[in-house]
């Protein structure tokens, strides 16, 4: 179905269309920008420690990682409206040169309250890179050739999250921890040269007007309900009074964003996007499906080694088939599946893969499985999820007029991102209250060994109760995990299918109500 509300397009408006040679020369710049998204998310993670050593400040470390995250996710939909606005070449710009700010400053951070502002500063570009790159694509390739490069990108996505840590480490032993930010440099401005050179603009702009008050009010209203869930259960309980003060906050200014969207002639966030049933439908599966995802894998080093015994650099590599099996299949399916010009049915067999594929991970850390059956369905989950992500894009940027393609993938990236934080705040909850519900006996135990080391029964004993307890707990949260997919999958049965076309359009084939 079209947009109502759609800004008129003038006659004497072109709008450019690229050959094979040059759709090429651009998605090698767009590889090159989600290769810096996806590796700074997780080099960062394995310098830490030489970060604290240098800098100080251990308990205000994990706001290196969350100042990042907070300021990518909430300024993820403001890039998308403002390519509608002004085009993707400029606002693709922005987004690298501020990535590439934020590098340079955190490389030169002298206290750790400096890198965490630098950092925030470094994410609030990359909140573009990844949105874009997927606007770009789509702006540029026709729908039934889409899941090709779509698979690519997200293939390129997972590999560099895998290897990320690797070169973070390599790169703060060889060097430092500042040149795991000064890296970024040189290839930024490899991408930069090859967009500059190659880029065009293929869609028509939009009205240029920008909604100062709207934006800030969604940013803040995000940037309150992201604190929540980061902060709550950690840094806060639940309940306790920050975290009041600050849903309530989110829930006020939320309130305000929508009133004022509703009268705004141009809104950063146009509410005529949840009237389109492919985008609402679209984006709730991709929350929860990250919601289910980040929610249990953000357990599966904690249950490697304290469940299974294996060493910390071990269990790193036993999380990479995840990551593995979303490469292959994001490759196999914009290779193949999409071919025939549809792409329901790629999401329904992903989300039933995945959703077998996350309880037999909960069978097996409930039963004492081993490897022989975990390691696989590990990568099983990753086909899954490999066959999910490419093709809810190309659901939603099929079923949107061009004129709002950009601000609704970069609002489907949000979702996504913000299922994954929902995810990660959820498990750590059920997680603490599985350990108070059964592990208050065992827990004091283990803390103070007593004499005699770990051949001592009594610390055996407790050794072996804190296993049972922390086995049966990460196996609720792959239950839950399960139990969220199984959710995805359901809703993803009544997504509406937009025929695929080997051309663009300019709207969407009608969608019914």
């Amino acid at each position: 179905m079209s947009i109502p509300g759609t800004a008129t397009i003038a006659p004497s408006q072109t709008v450019h269309r690229p050959d094979e040679q040059e759709i090429n020369r651009v998605f090698a710049g767009l590889v090159i920008v989600l290769a810096l998204g996806a590796i700074d998310q997780s080099i960062v993670a394995t310098a830490l420690p030489r970060i604290v050593s240098d800098l100080g400040g251990m308990s205000h470390l994990s706001w290196v990682v969350t100042a990042y995250v907070l300021a990518s996710t909430a300024t993820m939909p403001l890039y998308g409206k403002l390519s509608d606005q002004y085009g993707r070449k400029p606002v693709m710009y922005f987004a690298i040169f501020m990535f590439l700010l934020g590098s340079v400053l955190s490389g030169a951070a002298r206290n750790l309250l400096e890198l965490i502002i630098f950092r925030a500063i470094q994410g609030a570009g990359a909140g573009g890179l990844l949105p874009l790159s997927q606007i770009i694509i789509g702006d540029m390739v026709p729908p039934t050739q889409r899941g090709k490069r779509q698979g690519i990108a997200a293939g390129i996505f997972a590999l560099c999250s895998v290897v990320g840590p690797v070169i973070g480490g390599v790169i703060t032993d060889v060097l430092s921890w500042h040149w795991i930010f000064y890296v970024n440099l040189p290839v930024g401005a490899v991408a930069l040269v090859i967009l500059a050179r190659s880029l065009r603009q293929y869609t028509p702009l939009h009205t240029r007007r920008i909604d100062y008050l709207g934006s800030l009010l969604m940013t803040v209203s995000t940037v309150a309900l992201l604190l929540v869930l980061t902060l709550g259960g950690g840094e806060w309980p639940w309940l306790s009074a920050p975290i009041a003060t600050l849903s309530a906050f989110a829930l006020v200014t939320g309130v305000l964003f929508i009133r004022h969207v509703k009268h705004e002639p141009e809104p950063v966030l146009p509410l005529d996007l949840f009237h389109n049933r492919v985008f609402v439908i679209a984006s709730i599966v991709m929350a929860l499906t990250f919601m289910g995802l980040m929610g249990a894998s953000l357990f599966f080093p904690l249950f490697f080694q304290l469940v299974m015994g294996v060493s910390p650099a071990r269990s790193g590599l036993l999380t990479g088939p995840m990551m593995m099996g979303i490469a292959i299949s994001a490759l196999f399916n914009g290779r193949v599946l999409m071919r025939a010009g549809r792409y329901k049915p790629t999401v329904v067999i992903g989300l039933a893969v995945a959703t077998l594929a996350f309880g037999v991970l909960a069978w097996s850390a409930a039963t004492a499985q081993g490897l022989g059956i975990i390691e696989p369905s590990i990568f099983v989950l990753g086909l899954g999820l490999g066959l999910v992500m490419p093709n809810v894009t190309i659901a939603v940027q099929s079923a949107l007029t061009p004129v709002h393609r950009g601000v609704g993938t970069a609002t489907l990236t949000f979702f996504r991102s913000l299922g994954g934080l929902i995810g990660v705040a959820g498990s750590g909850a059920i997680l603490a209250w599985q350990m108070r519900s059964h592990g208050n006996a065992t827990a004091p135990s283990i803390v103070a060994m007593p004499e005699g080391g770990v051949a001592h029964p009594a610390w055996q004993h407790a050794a072996d109760a804190a296993v049972m307890m922390y086995r049966h707990a990460i196996a609720s949260t792959f239950t839950i995990g399960a139990c969220i997919v199984a959710c995805a999958f359901v809703l993803i049965l009544l997504l509406p299918e937009i025929p695929l076309h080997d051309h663009h359009h300019a709207s969407p084939a009608p969608v019914a109500e």
